[in-house]
């Protein structure tokens, strides 16, 4: 059974809903710390995640440099990262934890998603997070949140971006890749990781095997 936010997990057409007090929480759950950071709200960003396993030892870290995107970009863009790591190492029992209210109460259907430039990112998450057999995702202090948000400013920090350092411009020469993937519940998730930097853009040719 599938759950977002907290609570006793509702029935599969009732994914989102007010989240009351009491804290569901099954055996055998990964739990993923994410943050975004952004230098100037637009500016130089990035995002953190931290994965731990169910005995509580780390399994997954990246921080990682967007570019220049708002500080709510990049908390969807760690979220889509953890997503990712779960679908595709197999992990089916994932709870998020965000500093992020924004973040977190969008997911949770509470606050509706007016930005144009969060919606895309919001609809894959949600499609992303629907292929897990169980998932949360709950608003935590920033203290608790410090570890992946280290980790996002240790990636701003090495990118020289924020002392308006120049960069050289991206290869942007296309590079045809197959992979395989399955088709669950309206969305391709690829059975193997994929080399690409977040928000990319593909062109996918589609062929039954």
């Amino acid at each position: 059974m599938k759950r977002v936010g907290r609570g006793t997990p509702p029935p599969r057409s009732a994914q989102l809903f007010a989240a009351p007090s009491a804290p569901y929480s099954p055996g055998g759950v990964y739990v993923a710390y994410v943050d975004g950071a952004s230098r100037g709200n637009p500016g130089p960003a990035s995002y953190a995640v931290i994965i731990e396993g169910p005995d509580g030892g780390r399994v997954f870290e990246l921080g990682k440099y967007l570019g220049r995107e708002t500080n709510n970009v990049a908390e969807y863009h760690a979220l889509i990262a953890a997503l990712d790591y779960a679908t595709s190492s197999k992990l089916n029992r994932l709870r998020v934890l965000s500093d992020s209210e924004l973040l977190v109460r969008q997911m949770q259907g509470r606050y509706k998603v007016k930005s144009p430039d969060l919606r895309p990112l919001y609809e894959r998450a949600l499609g992303m997070s629907r292929t897990l057999d169980y998932f949360a995702i709950d608003h935590v202090p920033r203290e608790r949140n410090r570890d992946a948000d280290k980790l996002a400013n240790e990636a701003l920090d090495r990118t020289g971006r924020n002392s308006g350092e120049s960069v050289a411009p991206k290869n942007t020469a296309a590079k045809a890749v197959r992979v395989r993937a399955h088709y669950v519940k309206g969305v391709l998730v690829p059975m193997e990781p994929l080399e690409l930097e977040e928000g990319a853009e593909v062109l996918l040719d589609v062929r039954k095997s």
